[in-house]
Parts: C-alpha cells; sequence; structure tokens
C-alpha cells in the first residue's frame, strides 16, 4: 500500500514543508510577485492577505475597499484589495490572484508576546481552495495540485 505522499504526488500533487511554531500556527514560505515571504496557513480564513505595511516590499498596488475585514479578534478593519498577483509555493504556482491588504499588526503582536517571528500575511481557504490542499498534519506538509 503507497503511503499518503507517495499517492498525491503520484496524482500530480506538489509537497510543500509547513513548520508549526510555538503557537501551534503552521507557516509557510511563499513568493508574491517573485518576493519570498512567511505567511501563516489559516484554514478557517476566506482570503489571503498581505499586512499594508508590507505592500511595497511585495510590489503590490491596491484600491480602495468598502469591504470591512474580520478575524483574528479584531473587526471592522480597512481594508484594500490587490489583483492580478502572481503566487509561488514550493514548485505550485498560479497567476492573477487577489490578495486583499489589511493591518495585520494585532497579529503579529500576539506572535511576538509568545517569542514567535512576525509574519508578512496568512495564506487562507482561496489558495487552499484553488490547489485542492490537502494538508498531512502529521508530516507538517501541504499538499497542492498542480
Amino acid at each position: 500500500m503507497a503511503s499518503l505522499r507517495e499517492f498525491l504526488i503520484e496524482k500530480g500533487y506538489t509537497r510543500i514543508r509547513l513548520f508549526p511554531t510555538l503557537t501551534q500556527h503552521l507557516e509557510i514560505t511563499a513568493k508574491i510577485n517573485g518576493v519570498k515571504g512567511s505567511f501563516i496557513l489559516d484554514t478557517g480564513a476566506s482570503n489571503s492577505c498581505i499586512d499594508f505595511k508590507y505592500a511595497e516590499h511585495f510590489k503590490i498596488t491596491s484600491e480602495e475597499s468598502e469591504v470591512l475585514a474580520a478575524g483574528a479578534g479584531a473587526t471592522d478593519m480597512r481594508t484594500e484589495l490587490s489583483k492580478e498577483n502572481s503566487i509561488k509555493i514550493g514548485t505550485w504556482k498560479r497567476q492573477n490572484i487577489n490578495l486583499v491588504l489589511f493591518d495585520l499588526s494585532h497579529v503579529n503582536i500576539a506572535l511576538e508576546n509568545h517569542n514567535t517571528p512576525a509574519v508578512h500575511g496568512i495564506l487562507g481557504a482561496d489558495i487552499l481552495n484553488l490547489g485542492k490542499g490537502i494538508i498531512d498534519y502529521q508530516y507538517n506538509c501541504l499538499y497542492l495540485k498542480k
């Protein structure tokens, strides 16, 4: 019988390493518009997002949005929308990705209060759905369909 890893690789998935933090979040490395960053993988986040202060770092242009964000203990936060971004996670890559920009300082303060490094953003269910994501918690890895 094949292992989960062998089975998924045979089905055209790519394996990406996840790094559990001291806060039990799963951290993942990704490139947005060719720029490497650190992200929390969050199955409960409907959209992937970047902290406002890293917009220039990731070469992101955005426009005002009327949608207010909520989550991680904060509500009614101002957002901006960025369209037509590229993302690369391991060897998996996609174009024309939308990203939400908003203030993630409350997330990073919580991480830093637990001696965990700050992150650039959050990768959410939009990416997991797009890549038909499968998380292997036993071996701390994410599989995305190529």
